[in-house]
Parts: structure tokens; C-alpha cells; sequence
């Protein structure tokens, strides 16, 4: 009885698995569907290199061009603190994992350093993105990464990477490799290519009419 009960429930669980990844596969197809409208959008607009170059800032388009590799990595022998919670007092990375605020400093550092377009592990950013934890995982979007984190930022390459190592965020970043073992390493691309983003979400702005005012 016990066994047919248990391949009953092995039988939902296979089920209910596919049915899972079935809809998966059904929101993958509708966002490049989406995506595909809002690019064909912006070709349509008439804006010309201004459509352009708002598709590029939205992330609603592929791009590529010079800029800044940037890989970050747990230390050799990362562990968990001493309840299971990583870093639960500290800023910095004392267990030797990277952590959802290292990679948003690490993301706005290039930001504010010059980067014109940023993926991460083939992530696209935009304006709307979230980089946050879910226990141990580090989520983009929603969408979990595992370590290595692979940070592709486009821009002037040179000056990006010596204006980002220069940086607060630049600076904390080695702190966390000398200090706690975390592995990063930085390098100047000639041409980095960056997805567009699965779903860019539009919204027009309209004005606010007060009656007796046009």
C-alpha cells in the first residue's frame, strides 16, 4: 500500500514537473514575443538614432561595441556563518560568498563610471531591474545565477575600467579580495555583445489637465 501510495505521489510530482516546465517554456516565448513587438516599435516610430538610442538605454535592443569584462567569483573555500546565514552582521563578504549587495555595487559602480549597457551572466539590465538574494542564490530579475557572475559592461573600455577600480564601488570590491578571498578579475574588451532584455515594460507618460486649464 505504502509503495503504490509513493508511486502515486512520484507520478504527480512528474506531472506537476512538466506541467511546470511546459509554462516555462510557454513565458519564455510570450517575453521574446514581446520583445520582438517593442524593437519592431521602436524601428517603426520614425525616431531614427533617437529610436535607436533609446532602445539601446532600454535594453529593448542588442548591442555591442568596446568596454569592461568583469568576473566575480566566490573565494576558493566560501562558507555559510555560524547559523547558516551568510554575512548576517557584516557588509562585507566574511563568509567568502558574493552577495546580492556586492553585485549592485558592483553594477552601479560601472554605471556611474561610464557604462552605456550592462549584462550580467547574459542578463540584460535596464532602469527596471533588480538584482536581490533568495537565501543563497543571487537573483537578476528573478532569475537565479550561479557563480562565476559575469559582468559585461559597454562603453570606452579604458576609461571605464580605470574610472570604475578608482571608484568607491571599485575600491570595496578589492577590499573584499584582499580581505575575504573573493575572486575578481577585470579586463578590456575591443567588443562585448549584449543580449536585449527579455522584457522591456512600456509606459507613456501623459499630462495632467486641471479643469479651467488646457
Amino acid at each position: 500500500m505504502v509503495a503504490k501510495e509513493r508511486e502515486e505521489l512520484i507520478d504527480r510530482i512528474d506531472g506537476e514537473t512538466e506541467a511546470a516546465d511546459k509554462l516555462e517554456d510557454t513565458v519564455d516565448e510570450l517575453r521574446e514575443d514581446v520583445s520582438a513587438r517593442q524593437r519592431e516599435a521602436l524601428r517603426e516610430s520614425g525616431g531614427g538614432d533617437k529610436a535607436e538610442l533609446v532602445g539601446m538605454l532600454a535594453g529593448a535592443v542588442e548591442v555591442h561595441g568596446p568596454g569592461v569584462k568583469l568576473v566575480v567569483d566566490d573565494a576558493e573555500e566560501a562558507s555559510t556563518g555560524g547559523d547558516g546565514d551568510p554575512r548576517e552582521t557584516s557588509g562585507f563578504s566574511d563568509t567568502g560568498r558574493v552577495r546580492d549587495r556586492d553585485m549592485q555595487r558592483v553594477v552601479n559602480g560601472l554605471w556611474a563610471s561610464g557604462a552605456e549597457a550592462v549584462s550580467v551572466n547574459g542578463q540584460r539590465l535596464t532602469a527596471l531591474s533588480a538584482i536581490r538574494a533568495a537565501g543563497d542564490a543571487i537573483l537578476v530579475d528573478n532569475k537565479p545565477l550561479v557563480p562565476p557572475y559575469t559582468v559585461l559592461a559597454v562603453g570606452d573600455g579604458k576609461k571605464l575600467s580605470t574610472r570604475f577600480q578608482d571608484s568607491s564601488d571599485g575600491l570595496y570590491l578589492n577590499a573584499l579580495q584582499e580581505n575575504f578571498g573573493i575572486r575578481t578579475a577585470i579586463s578590456v574588451e575591443e567588443d562585448l555583445r549584449l543580449p536585449a532584455a527579455p522584457s522591456v515594460i512600456v509606459r507613456t507618460a501623459q499630462p495632467r489637465t486641471e479643469k479651467g486649464t488646457s
